[in-house]
């Protein structure tokens, strides 16, 4: 009997390696795969050019481009249009070593930029020049101003993005910069690099971008690893980055920005606890906004503890007003409330603008929900008010809409103008496909809960 016994806790032991073998050979790729990397020619005039910003003052800028395999004499160009001031900027370069091919990579810091002014650049490796370009800058105390935030891009090779982003800011001509929550890359390769400049071209040379690290933009492996090449092009991580982590924090009108890199392991996202903290309780920004890529508060199935647990009592406690957010390719808004279900700061926005979307859980803490396409949202600061609007990327037409509102007694106060828009939930499951059939599940399910929410 015993024999018996022992035979078949041997065979459970045995069929139980099997399957775990089975699944892990299953999801080996997903986990530690990455795709090849495609050799390109080397660039032998500067391009790739990116206007980001520089150090935390909001009047500061960084210019980066790439050009040739080997470093040479480079500066940036920079001539004021109100009085012709022209001024010679040297740039730092830095020889990229990649998978398939080395690049020379330069960043020129622009720091004496002045107010309300308009300027135009080139820069200059070499005999090379690239084209001209231009931008603005803000008045030292704006009565308002606005940005863009896109999550997730991913944009698959030869994909649409950059008409989007085009047209989204033609929409929105006010826009002063762009603020990218993420994997604006879809892997660390030549060829998607190669797709995102392509994404930000026409953009990313006129208006700064503001790009945050994401799981995408990290080679998979046991230890995750984010390439050099990420802080060459979004320039200011150099300078901003604490202990190998990708932070950096922004001041601009009357509004802070922080950034953190939620794709770290325990003890890197402890660092920047505590650095995330210590800007807090030095920061007199009447507005505080949060940008990271893991939600906080995940739609996936209660994912991100560790994020959550790590920087969710600093958002409430420190009076942050707007947390945004990318990672798991939906759109969803949830709104903190008071003790009297007043709605109150902070908001946190998940959203993306990529062509994948995925299956996601509907929890009620949540104000509003969107699947099945792209998102991006526009963001005004005034003095004593926030207001985001969230837009379908492919319309352009208004999704969702809130007012932070400062009041003298109670804080800052929430007020919803998106109840009136319907969501959209059409979504059509493969039948073949059991996730799909039981997603299709939960969004009915989700509608027999919130009718009100689907009225026209």
């Amino acid at each position: 009997m015993k024999s018996k016994r022992r035979l078949i806790l041997k065979s459970v032991g045995l069929l139980s390696l099997v399957a775990l073998a089975v699944w892990v050979a299953v999801r080996w790729n997903v986990w530690f795969g990455n795709p090849p990397e495609e050799p390109v020619p080397p660039l032998m005039t500067p391009a790739h050019v990116l206007l980001t910003f520089g150090n935390s003052d909001g009047m500061s800028r960084n210019v980066s481009w790439q050009c040739d395999t080997i470093l040479r004499p480079s500066h940036l160009e920079l001539v004021c249009l109100e009085d012709s001031d022209t001024t010679r900027i040297d740039a730092q370069g830095e020889v990229f070593q990649s998978r398939k091919g080395k690049a020379a990579y330069y960043v020129a810091r622009l720091r004496q930029l002045r107010p309300a002014m308009h300027y135009r650049y080139r820069a200059v490796s070499g005999d090379g020049q690239s084209p001209w370009f231009s931008f603005a800058t803000h008045p030292l105390r704006p009565k308002r101003f606005s940005f863009m935030f896109v999550g997730d891009v991913q944009d698959t090779i030869g994909g649409i993005a950059n008409r989007l982003l085009l047209d989204a800011w033609g929409h929105h001509p006010d826009t002063e910069f762009l603020v990218c929550g993420g994997d604006l890359i879809e892997r660390p390769a030549n060829q998607y690099w190669a797709e995102t400049f392509g994404t930000l071209d026409s953009i990313g040379q006129s208006m700064p971008i503001l790009n945050v690290t994401g799981n995408h933009d990290y080679f998979k492996g046991v230890i995750q690893r984010l390439e050099r090449r990420f802080p060459l092009v979004f320039s200011y991580f150099l300078d901003s980055k604490v202990d190998d982590n990708m932070v950096y924090t922004l001041n601009y009108g009357d509004a802070q920005i922080f950034v953190l890199d939620s794709n770290r392991e325990f003890f890197y996202l402890w660092t920047q606890r505590q650095w995330l903290k210590q800007q807090l309780e030095q920061s007199k920004a009447k507005w505080k906004i949060l940008v990271l890529h893991h939600p906080l508060y995940s739609i996936k199935g209660g994912n991100n503890k560790v994020q959550q647990w790590m920087f969710g009592d600093l958002v409430r406690d420190y009076g942050i007003d707007l947390v945004l957010q990318g990672h798991e390719h939906a759109y969803a808004r949830m709104t903190a409330h008071d003790d009297l279900a007043g709605a109150i700061a902070p908001v946190y926005t998940i959203s993306h603008c990529s062509p994948k979307n995925y299956r996601i859980h509907f929890d009620d803490r949540f104000d509003k929900y969107g699947i099945s396409s792209r998102y991006y949202q526009t963001v005004t600061v005034g003095r004593d008010t926030l207001f985001m609007a969230t837009h379908d990327a492919y319309t352009h037409a208004l999704y969702d809409s809130l007012m932070i509102v400062v009041s003298p007694t109670k804080g800052h106060l929430v007020v919803d103008l998106g109840k009136g828009i319907p969501e959209y939930m059409e979504y059509t499951p493969d039948p073949a496909n059991k996730k799909d059939r039981k997603f299709a599940e939960r969004i009915q399910e989700y509608i027999n809960r919130h009718p009100e929410r689907m009225k026209r």
